[in-house]
C-alpha cells in the first residue's frame, strides 16, 4: 500500500475560503482514487493561508486487473462483422470466443482482460483532473499556467512512495521541495514522505494543521488573565485569523484613554472588522482598555516593535471614530430625514425617504397585532430608523447602522423604547442572531422587512437559486422568526397586502406578489422547522399549501403541528390514522373507477346497518365542535375529539360492506367514507402524514 503527498504552495489564500478549498480538493483526490478502483485507507487534508495539502494512505501499488465480457455476432454472421468484432476485442481467431445460447441463438462471447495499471501511472492523471476541476468562488489566470486558481501557484510537491509524481503545470515546478514560513524560513526544503514533510515545515515555523486555532486560543485566553481581563468570545474572528497565519504569535496592546468614551459597539467594530483584533471586556462585562491581536512571525524584543505599531494604528483609527461621534451628534436624528430623499433605495422603489415612509403606515398598521406596541412610538422609531444611513460614524462603519441610531436617538432625547426599536429593527441579522422581543421594536422589525420582500417581488426581483442580492430569504425567515419567538397573532396576508397598498407603480399585481410572498415566507419557515426537528411529514400537513389555504396565522399553525404530532403519538392517534388511510384509499378507488366525486351530502334515509348510522351520527356531532374548538385554537382538545372516531370507524369497517350491489346504498356510504376524510382534513392534512 502507497502513500501520496501533494501540497499546492502559492500566494496568500484568502482565509473565507481555506476550509471549503482543502474539503473539496480532499474529497475530489478521494473520490478519483475510488473511482480508478485504488481507493485510500484514508484521505486528509491541511490549509495554511499558502497551501493545500493532501495526504492519503493506503493507496494500492496498481489498479487491479478486469475481465470484461463481450456479446459478438450471431453464430453464421458474415465474415465481415466476425473479423471486426475480432479487432475490437483484440483476438486473432473467433476459436478464442465462446458459444452461447441466449434464448434467440448462438452468440459468440469474448472474454477481454484488462490488466491492471501502476498506481504512479495512474495517480499523475488523477491529479491533474482533480486540481483543474477544484471550485473557487473567485480564481485569476497567470501566466505560469493554464489552469485558473485562486492565487498565483508557485510550487507543488507531489509525491507517491517517496518518488517525484511529474503533473504538467505549465511552468509551476513540480517536485519532492517546498518552503517554510515566509519570513521566519529560508530556502526550499526538500521532503521524502509525509511524516518528514510535517516535521520539517514545523521546523521550518509552519503549523500545517489546525493547531494554529487552538494555540491562538490559548494564547489569547493567557495573555487575558494575566491582565485581570477576559476575552470577548468570537468565534468567526478566530477561524479568519486562523487562516491569516502559519505560525501565530498572539500580543496585547492598550487602548488609549481618550478613545475609550466611544460606544463599546465602535470600539469593537473598528478593531474587529478593520484591523481583525480581538477585544476584552473587564470583569463586569464593560470595555477594557486593551486588544489582543495575532502576529504571523517570532518578534525578536517580544513583540515591543511589533504592539507599539499595532497601538499606533488603532489609535489613528479611533481618533476617526471620535471625530464622526462628536460631529454626528451636533445634528439631530429626526433633521437628517430630508437627507434620505436624496438616498436611491432601489432604481424602481424611490428613495429610503419613501421607504420609511411606507414602514411608518405599515407600522401603525401591525400595532393592534402586537400586544402593549403603540402607535406613536412605533411610527416614531419607523420613520427615524434609516435616519442614521446619513451620519459619519455609519459611513466609515456601515456594520453600526442601527446602533448608532439608538445612542443618537437617545442623545437627542427620544423615547429609550423608540431608541431601542430603532437599533432592533435590522434583527434577526442570520439565524443565530436573536429577535426582537419589545413590542414596538417587533413592529418596526415586521416593517421593514414585510416592506422590503412587498417591494422586490413587486418589481419581479425574485431570488433564484442561490442568487439572493437583496437578503430576502433572511427577511422572510426573520418574519416567520419574530412572529413565532413572540407568538405574534398577524395575519399575515391581510399585512402583505396592506404593505403593497403603500407602493404606487409595482410591475407586478397585488394578488401575485402577495401569494408569491407568502409561498415564499412559507418555504422558508418549512427549511427552519425541519433544522429544529419538526418531522417533514407534520410540516406538510399543517403548513400553509397555496393561495386556497387561508390559514396564514403562522403560531396558530405551530399549535396544530404540536397538538398533531402528541397525537400522533398516541395509540388512538396511530389507529385513526390507518382508518383515514383506508377510508381515503377507498375513495379515491371508486371514484377513479367511477369518474365520480364522492362529496355530495349522506341520505340519513339509506343507512340501514347500525355500524353507519353510528359513524354518521359521530362525523355530524364532530363536525360542530371541531368548528368550534378550532376557532378558537383548542387543538389539543380538537385532537380529543378526533380519537372519538376510531370506534365508529373500526365498527363500520367491521360490520358494513361498502360495494355493495345496491347502486345508491354503495354511494351513500363511499358518500360517508368521504366525509370522514373532509372532517378530518379540517384539522390537518392527514393524507400527507407518514408511518
Amino acid at each position: 500500500m502507497g502513500e501520496l503527498l501533494l501540497e499546492l504552495l502559492s500566494e496568500e489564500i484568502p482565509a473565507r475560503m481555506q476550509r471549503r478549498a482543502i474539503d473539496d480538493l480532499a474529497g475530489l483526490v478521494r473520490d478519483k482514487l475510488a473511482a480508478a478502483e485504488m481507493p485510500a485507507a484514508g484521505v486528509r487534508g491541511y490549509v495554511t493561508p499558502r497551501r493545500l495539502t493532501v495526504m492519503a494512505k493506503g493507496i494500492p501499488e496498481r489498479q487491479p486487473d478486469r475481465s470484461e465480457e463481450r456479446r459478438g455476432p450471431r453464430v453464421g454472421a458474415p465474415q465481415q462483422a466476425l473479423d471486426g468484432f475480432l479487432r475490437a476485442a483484440g483476438l486473432a481467431s473467433i476459436e478464442q470466443c465462446e458459444l452461447r445460447d441466449t434464448g434467440r441463438g448462438e452468440f459468440y462471447f469474448a472474454i477481454v482482460q484488462h490488466a491492471g495499471r501502476p498506481a504512479a501511472e495512474v495517480l499523475p492523471e488523477l491529479l491533474q483532473a482533480a486540481i483543474a476541476e477544484l471550485p473557487w468562488p473567485k480564481s485569476m489566470r497567470f501566466p505560469a499556467a493554464a489552469l485558473r486558481w485562486v492565487r498565483p501557484l508557485t510550487s507543488v510537491l507531489c509525491l507517491f512512495d517517496g518518488a517525484v509524481l511529474p503533473l504538467s503545470l505549465g511552468e509551476v515546478p513540480v517536485g519532492r521541495m517546498t518552503r517554510g514560513h515566509r519570513f521566519l524560513s529560508a530556502g526550499e526544503i526538500a521532503v521524502d514522505n509525509a511524516a518528514d514533510y510535517i516535521a520539517k515545515l514545523e521546523a521550518a515555523h509552519v503549523i500545517l494543521d489546525h493547531r494554529r486555532r487552538d494555540i491562538i486560543a490559548a494564547g489569547l485566553n493567557r495573555l487575558a488573565q494575566e491582565e485581570g481581563v477576559q476575552v470577548k468570545p468570537d468565534r468567526d474572528l478566530l477561524d479568519e485569523v486562523t487562516g491569516l497565519v502559519e505560525f501565530p504569535v498572539v500580543l496585547m496592546g492598550r487602548i488609549d484613554e481618550a478613545s475609550m468614551a466611544l460606544p463599546p459597539e465602535v470600539l469593537a467594530t473598528a478593531m474587529r472588522t478593520h484591523q481583525k483584533y480581538f477585544s476584552c471586556l473587564r470583569p463586569d462585562g464593560s470595555p477594557a482598555p486593551r486588544f489582543l491581536f495575532v502576529a504571523n512571525n517570532k518578534p525578536p524584543d517580544d513583540g515591543k516593535t511589533i504592539v507599539a505599531g499595532n497601538e499606533r494604528v488603532l489609535k489613528a483609527r479611533l481618533a476617526d471614530a471620535r471625530f464622526f461621534w462628536d460631529q454626528d451628534r451636533k445634528i439631530p436624528l429626526a433633521s437628517r430625514l430630508e437627507a434620505l430623499k436624496d438616498r436611491v433605495y432601489y432604481e424602481k422603489l424611490g428613495s429610503v425617504y419613501d421607504k420609511v415612509r411606507r414602514m411608518e403606515a405599515l407600522a401603525e398598521f401591525l400595532v393592534p397585532h402586537v400586544p402593549s406596541a403603540d402607535t406613536e412610538r412605533a411610527r416614531r422609531a419607523a420613520l427615524l430608523s434609516k435616519a442614521d444611513l446619513s451620519t459619519g460614524m455609519v459611513g466609515e462603519f456601515p456594520e453600526l447602522q442601527g446602533v448608532m441610531g439608538r445612542y443618537y436617538a437617545l442623545h437627542d432625547g427620544e423615547d429609550a423604547r423608540i431608541a431601542d426599536a430603532i437599533a432592533d429593527h435590522y434583527k434577526p441579522l442570520g439565524p443565530n442572531d436573536t429577535c426582537p422581543t419589545s413590542p414596538d421594536s417587533i413592529v418596526v422589525a415586521l416593517a421593514d422587512k414585510l416592506d422590503s420582500l412587498i417591494a422586490f417581488y413587486g418589481i419581479d426581483e425574485k431570488p433564484t437559486g442561490s442568487r439572493d442580492p437583496f437578503a430576502l430569504r433572511r427577511a422572510a425567515l426573520g418574519v416567520s422568526r419574530i412572529i413565532l419567538e413572540n407568538e405574534i397573532r398577524l395575519p399575515l396576508r391581510n399585512a402583505l397586502r396592506f404593505a403593497y397598498d403603500q407602493f404606487s407603480g409595482l410591475s407586478v399585481q397585488r394578488g401575485l406578489v402577495v401569494v408569491n410572498v407568502l409561498t415564499f415566507m412559507v418555504d422558508r419557515l418549512k427549511i427552519h422547522l425541519r433544522e429544529r426537528g419538526v418531522r417533514p411529514d407534520l410540516i406538510a400537513a399543517t403548513v400553509y399549501r397555496g393561495p386556497l389555504d387561508h390559514d396564514d396565522d403562522l403560531v396558530r399553525i405551530l399549535l396544530r403541528q404540536t397538538a398533531l404530532a402528541s397525537f400522533l403519538d398516541t395509540e388512538d392517534g396511530a389507529n385513526l390514522l390507518i382508518a383515514y388511510r383506508r377510508a381515503a384509499n377507498i375513495v379515491e378507488i371508486e371514484e377513479k373507477r367511477d369518474g365520480l366525486h364522492y362529496d355530495g351530502p349522506i341520505d340519513p334515509t339509506l343507512l340501514p346497518e347500525s355500524g353507519e348510522q353510528r359513524l354518521y351520527d359521530a362525523l355530524n356531532g364532530l363536525n360542530v365542535t371541531l368548528e368550534t374548538f378550532l376557532a378558537r385554537d383548542r387543538f389539543e382538545r380538537v385532537m380529543e375529539r378526533l380519537a372519538t372516531l376510531r370506534g365508529p370507524i373500526d365498527e363500520f369497517f367491521d360490520k358494513v360492506t361498502v360495494n355493495v350491489d345496491d347502486k345508491a346504498l354503495r354511494e351513500n356510504r363511499l358518500r360517508l367514507l368521504s366525509r370522514i376524510r373532509a372532517v378530518m382534513n379540517q384539522v390537518a392534512d392527514f393524507s400527507q402524514i407518514e408511518g
